[in-house]
């Protein structure tokens, strides 16, 4: 007798079949995919699979998907694409990236402060009863990374050092590359991408340089040289090998890193999110001066927002990208509706080709991605239009969920083997 002829007559007609609904492994890394996967089932037989979480801010979100189960009476999330749900096609992680929150006033996912871990479940449904439960534990944090705050030389940030990696004494064979991690212009500490780069074997740094503590308020009149201290700061450290160095950034983040790696010697990479090829003002919302960097004490040429197309401000502002001293890698959104990021970033490897730069140098560009393209971790995607912390307006992110979730599950191996690459 054929096994799915075993499987219903065990199940369908002595009904000794239990139902199982497993996710393997049960505990992973937040940017892991894992398998879904249900059994005990009838040929045939339609099912729904659930999945539940309450984010960082309380809030509760859910995804559900029905699955006809195939001969063997099983059904597997990385291999069927859903009859009916909250996601279409084939995606292993679809019940993940596509729950969506249960409350209209809640316009983002939110992950669990302090790095906490993010639980899920869920729940195997048959003819609406549940037949068959089970968890997921994504963790923000790979087991043995430990953190070194750092409170001197006036930076205020964070160290992330992976597992295994010494801590005092000239560099060894222990020693990691270092990845420098600047934020856009929510300010504040770049945590959760630092503990990501931490979790896959860099030592990473998260460095505030305005809304935190006893820093600027606002992103206005930033002096590059604070910059310039952390990467010598990052070059003494034990846990770093050979000061071998990138910086990373989104956003203004991403400007900011294409602005930093075009002028200190010793980032030998830049991995630029969502980035802008010119210098753009002071953010957000009133601010005492119109600029937002600045080197030895004077304002770098910026491009106003409203002078877009102006071909003699925008020569002033654009990045002297061909000055960095290393590959780059852009990773932008085709939608991305609250900048041009895909645009800005095939400029700048315009300008690079123009320049004859002889590093790589490539945008990896998604055409269903926002301003949420490529960020690490397998999370909700859905978004509203979300409040920006300092001026208070509604921003639209642009993207899909599933856009901007299949541009973090392709782009988050690439951006890891461009930094192995290139600081290795």
């Amino acid at each position: 007798m054929r096994a799915s002829a075993i499987v219903a007559a065990a199940c369908g007609w002595a009904a000794l079949c239990a139902q199982t609904l497993t996710v393997d492994p049960a505990r992973a890394m937040d940017d892991e995919v894992v398998s879904i996967r249900a059994a005990g089932l009838a040929p045939g037989e339609r099912v729904a699979i659930r999945a539940e979480l309450t984010d960082g801010a309380g809030r509760r979100w859910a995804s559900q998907a029905e699955f006809v189960a195939d001969p063997e009476g099983a059904v597997d999330a990385a291999k069927q694409a859903p009859a009916a749900g909250s996601y279409k096609d084939v995606s292993a992680m679809g019940l993940v990236w596509s729950m969506m929150p249960s409350e209209r006033s809640v316009a983002l996912y939110q992950p669990p402060g302090n790095l906490g871990a993010q639980r899920i479940d869920f729940q195997l449904q048959r003819k609406g009863q549940t037949a068959a439960t089970a968890s997921l534990e994504q963790l923000a944090l790979a087991e043995g990374v430990r953190t070194v705050r750092v409170e001197e030389e006036g930076l205020r940030g964070v160290l992330f050092v992976p597992s295994g990696v010494a801590s005092a004494g000239p560099a060894g064979p222990a020693a990691h590359p270092g990845v420098l991690l600047v934020g856009g212009s929510n300010g504040g500490l770049p945590s959760r991408p630092a503990a990501w780069l931490a979790s896959h074997g860099f030592v990473a740094l998260a460095l505030a340089y305005f809304r935190y503590q006893d820093l600027p308020p606002r992103l206005e009149a930033i002096p590059l040289e604070y910059f310039g201290r952390a990467l010598e700061w990052m070059a003494r450290r034990p846990e770093i090998g050979g000061g071998n160095l990138a910086v990373s950034g989104t956003s203004r983040g991403g400007e900011l890193a294409l602005q930093l790696g075009s002028m200190f010697p010793r980032i030998r990479a830049v991995v630029a999110y969502v980035p802008a090829n010119v210098r753009y003002p002071a953010c957000c919302g009133f601010t005492s001066v119109p600029y937002a960097w600045t080197w030895q004490g004077r304002p770098l040429a910026f491009l106003p927002v409203r002078a877009a197309g102006r071909a003699g401000l925008e020569m002033r502002a654009e990045i002297a990208v061909e000055n960095t001293r290393g590959p780059i890698l852009a990773i932008s959104g085709e939608d991305d509706h609250l900048w041009h990021s895909a645009a800005m970033a095939d400029a700048v490897i315009a300008r690079l080709k123009r320049h004859h730069f002889e590093y790589d140098a490539e945008n990896l560009k998604y055409p269903h991605a926002g301003h949420s393209a490529g960020r690490p971790g397998i999370e909700p995607a859905w978004h509203g239009h979300p409040t920006h912390p300092l001026s208070g307006r509604p921003m639209d992110l642009g993207g899909t969920p599933r856009g901007d979730a299949e541009s973090s599950l392709d782009s988050m191996p690439k951006v890891l083997a461009f930094l192995s690459r290139s600081l290795k």
